[in-house]
């Protein structure tokens, strides 16, 4: 009996702790076997001027066959950042080939923030990006990337009967799961939480300015948790918690906030 297996399908960023580089760790530390397929190497993350930048999209398929021909199986599937129409099209045949109904699809829709695309989206890919909805078990999009997948304007504040509704019309393109992350209120952070049909909010404090790599954090944890047997809402609580510890003590050591969410010392906590 082999263990549980996880694919993380993100960019792979030497320095600066984010997508595979912080994802791999969190998984694997609870438990379960974790293998990726590269969308890019790069570095360092892209806030810093200096970075290199390698695209895989040419590669993808090629890699990806290995996998095929091995018929290997996975538990979860996970999807990040992804940088041209082209590797969505690719992890959507991944989705279709891959995905059954004993495993699950997680796709973090990295396409913008604070009411704004990132500049590597346009239009077209805002459209290809809803096609993934149909294979997706949960969805972990910020407020930005939520009104970008159901093509609704963004403003920075939404009551919970308007969030309700709107994971609603995501819900029909197909994820049962949705959590909505970093909604920020005040002193505090919302993330609210769409499990078949019931909502909950998971509010966290908030702590220092906002730190890259933290929906990587997020996104790994819920993952891990949910194939270890733990209930959806469950899963995003104990991710919103690790989360918050990490940045927590990222400020306590004066971590600069685009190197990512210092983990490593919190690691045992989800092995226990």
């Amino acid at each position: 009996m082999r263990e549980k297996r996880i694919v993380l399908i993100n960019d792979v960023t030497g320095f600066s702790r984010c997508s595979v580089a912080c994802q791999l760790p969190i998984i694997s530390t609870m438990g379960i076997e974790t293998v990726f397929v590269p969308t890019a190497i790069l570095s360092i993350n892209t806030y810093h001027q200096d970075y290199f930048f390698d695209d895989y999209t040419t590669k993808m398929n090629d890699y990806i066959a290995t996998y095929k021909k091995r018929h290997v199986e996975f538990d979860g599937i996970c999807s990040g950042f992804l940088g041209s129409e082209k590797q969505i099209d690719i992890v959507k045949d991944f989705f279709q080939y891959f995905s059954n109904e004993d495993n699950f699809v997680l796709v973090d829709p990295v396409m913008g923030d604070h009411g704004k695309l990132y500049p590597t989206y346009n239009l077209k890919m805002q459209e290809k990006m809803r096609e993934l909805m149909p294979y997706a078990s949960i969805v972990t999009p910020n407020l930005t990337e939520l009104c970008a997948l159901i093509d609704e304007d963004y403003h920075e504040t939404f009551q919970s009967e308007e969030l309700m509704r709107m994971c609603q019309k995501l819900n029909q393109m197909g994820p049962e799961m949705i959590v909505v992350t970093g909604i920020s209120m005040d002193n505090q952070i919302l993330n609210f939480v769409y499990d078949h049909g019931k909502t909950y909010q998971v509010i966290v404090d908030r702590i220092g300015e906002d730190r890259s790599g933290t929906g990587d954090v997020i996104s790994a944890v819920i993952a891990g948790s949910y194939l270890n047997g733990h209930s959806f809402l469950d899963s995003v609580k104990k991710a919103t918690d690790f989360a918050s510890k990490c940045i927590q003590h990222s400020v306590d050591i004066d971590a600069h906030p685009h190197l990512g969410l210092c983990f490593e010392p919190l690691l045992k906590e989800l092995g226990e």
